[in-house]
């Protein structure tokens, strides 16, 4: 289990990785062949949609195919490993979501560390969960969804993209600051949950806007809410979660990518810059925000900061609910 003490030092480390890599290779000689871009999670999505418009574009901008590779299980740690054990030369990256801060708190004894063995690239793309339930369950807000979960225990039951992920910590604040009981039902990726939702037969899930809000303008989902502080520019007319009678309430989701760690500096600058650019380009920033997503492109220590900040705010959640890996 990574412990609180070492927050500071976590930090310096991963805002450090690009400074502390190998030797730079000479700038041409990135990419030498296919890049492998790894996807904690199942098909479907909006980290694997998003890191497939990522990939598309740098496999334009850099003259090499950038292959994306879904390896889901075990609230992406799967995945999270083999990049840690690839080698350190920017071939082998991970499109990390949410989840990558927050699963040292489900997983002890994880087979890397979550800061030491990654490089930080760029954070790309934030965006509101939204509060989604089937068109069947008898609540048109949030505030309804929490009396008939108050009403009737444990008779409400939300899918997740596994434990430990972004989505199911949203569950678990959700059912800390608004006193229900909702039973959790975990999958291996948020596309398999939400087949299950537009199904009926779960009730509901937070889901990404850009994996779901087509299905919203369908009637085929209903969205309650989104889980932001603020309202979302691109649904100005959805209540956020904290106003609709759970106060203090507030997630989002985000899309990064890391490579390993010790991967030469000149590497990580080169994606990083390629990414940046790729995320202000006015195309997918427009395909992103129709979608409720804002395109980033922070700097490698930007993003490390941001990846140590996010397991502190989870960490208080885990510590207030006693959640452990179920």
């Amino acid at each position: 289990m990574w412990i609180a003490t070492g927050l500071l030092c976590a930090t310096a480390a991963l805002a450090a990785c690009p400074a502390l890599a190998q030797t730079a290779a000479p700038r041409d000689a990135y990419p030498a062949r296919p890049v492998r871009v790894v996807v904690g999670l199942a098909p479907g999505g909006a980290t694997d949609i998003q890191a497939r418009l990522f990939a598309q574009k740098l496999t334009e901008s850099m003259g090499r195919p950038f292959v994306v590779e879904n390896r889901a299980g075990a609230g992406g740690t799967i995945a999270y490993a083999l990049v840690a054990k690839s080698p350190p030369d920017g071939h082998t990256l991970i499109a990390a979501a949410s989840g990558f801060s927050s699963t040292p708190l489900f997983y002890s004894n994880l087979p890397y560390d979550p800061f030491k063995d990654f490089a930080a690239v760029s954070l790309l793309v934030r965006a509101p969960f939204l509060l989604l339930v089937h068109p069947s369950v008898p609540a048109k807000s949030a505030r309804e969804l929490v009396a008939l979960a108050r009403a009737r225990p444990d008779t409400v039951d939300f899918g997740s993209a596994g434990h430990g992920t972004s989505t199911a910590l949203a569950l678990e604040m959700f059912r800390l600051k608004a006193n229900v009981k909702i039973t959790h039902i975990p999958y291996k990726g948020i596309g398999q949950a939400l087949v299950d939702v537009l199904a009926g037969q779960v009730h509901g899930l937070f889901g990404n806007p850009l994996s779901s809000l087509g299905y919203v303008k369908a009637s085929k989902l209903r969205a309650l809410a989104v889980t932001t502080a603020a309202r979302s520019p691109v649904l100005p007319d959805l209540p956020t979660v904290a106003e609709s009678g759970v106060p203090g309430y507030e997630s989002s989701t985000w899309h990064g990518w890391l490579a390993p760690g010790g991967t030469p500096a000149a590497v990580v600058s080169r994606l990083h810059a390629e990414l940046a650019r790729i995320a202000r380009n006015s195309d997918l920033a427009n395909k992103l925000a129709a979608d409720g997503g804002e395109p980033v492109g922070s700097s490698p220590e930007e993003f490390a900061r941001h990846l140590v900040a996010e397991l502190e705010r989870w960490r208080e959640v885990v510590k207030q609910t006693g959640v452990i890996r179920e």
